[in-house]
């Protein structure tokens, strides 16, 4: 698989959410530098990081000297310390980067963040904690939040839309939910089974996988139709 060359990245706190970000993305073929301000740590990845170094990131001069503000994108990861999250992100606001991306473990720290110069905000624990929620609610095998209100779901078609082309289904005036691909339970023609985009003649089996998007009370819903 070809790599992908994109703009560098600087990583700001290599506990675990920073480090496997920033090793996903060296793996990926972005150029990263990884910051932390415990040598530690900085030991244990100088083998797995290209470029890591030890620097103390609630300092702006340290971070001239590293090059930050040349980069056009920076992610702050660092975790429990929210006086060094809130500070670091300021700085990073100060020295004009573009894209900051920052993680809050709390709702408070998020706002934070937003008013101090983050311009995208993660909360992995939460995020992971209500996704799983999801996938234990019922018959979704895959959700992805993409926005506030709006979800794509992984499940398999309830009984009273199989053997029927979608056009018929009528899912949006029932459910408010959208079919946008399918992949087949059975290969076809020996053929692994691969998710294709769905059109109005598709016409669903039990078993096969399909993906749905639209509102997230309305995917829920549709999923539990059974």
């Amino acid at each position: 698989m070809a790599e992908l060359q994109t703009e560098p990245v600087v990583v700001i706190g290599l506990g675990r959410f920073g480090s496997a970000l920033a090793l996903e993305l060296t793996s990926r073929g972005t150029e990263v530098l990884g910051i932390d301000s415990r040598s530690r740590v900085v030991q244990s990845m100088s083998g797995r990081l290209p470029h890591v170094t030890t620097a103390d990131s609630t300092d702006i001069e340290a971070l001239r000297q590293l090059g930050v503000a040349d980069f056009h994108r920076a992610v702050v990861a660092i975790g429990t310390d929210i006086q060094a999250s809130i500070l670091t992100t300021s700085l990073l606001a100060d020295l004009g980067i573009p894209d900051i991306w920052a993680k809050a473990i709390s709702d408070q720290h998020r706002r934070i963040l937003t008013r101090v110069g983050a311009h995208k905000v993660v909360a992995p624990e939460q995020d992971m904690g209500e996704r799983v929620a999801h996938l234990l609610s019922g018959r979704i095998l895959d959700y992805v939040e993409v926005d506030a209100d709006f979800a794509v779901i992984k499940t398999t078609p309830p009984r009273d839309v199989v053997g029927m082309p979608l056009r018929e289904s009528r899912l949006r005036s029932r459910w408010g939910v959208t079919v946008v691909a399918v992949k087949p339970q059975a290969a076809l023609g020996g053929r692994r089974p691969e998710f294709s985009h769905a059109t109005p003649d598709t016409v669903l089996a039990y078993g096969d996988l399909i993906l749905v998007v639209g509102p997230v009370d309305n995917v829920e819903r549709f999923a539990g139709a059974g």
